[in-house]
């Protein structure tokens, strides 16, 4: 039979907070080299921005460029 966590919460360290998105510094692996698909989307958002990342960067300072060269592409808003 499952065991019940009935009312537990995971993740959620603020009254609301929904832990679907983390600050990218406290990631256990974001001193990681950054993903094949991260490295691919960051030169495409790049290229539009007319700007140069270098490509040594871990995953949480990809994510970081890729949250910021989104607004300013304006991709990936809804």
């Amino acid at each position: 039979m499952a065991e019940t966590h009935e009312g537990e919460m995971l993740g959620a360290t603020e009254p609301g907070e929904n832990g679907t998105e983390k600050d990218p510094s406290t990631w256990v692996t974001g001193d990681e080299p950054m993903t094949g698909a991260q490295r691919s989307y960051l030169d495409t958002l790049a290229r539009e921005a007319g700007e140069e990342i270098p490509a040594d960067i871990t995953k949480a300072e990809a994510s970081e460029h890729i949250d910021r060269l989104q607004h300013e592409t304006g991709r990936g808003e809804s």
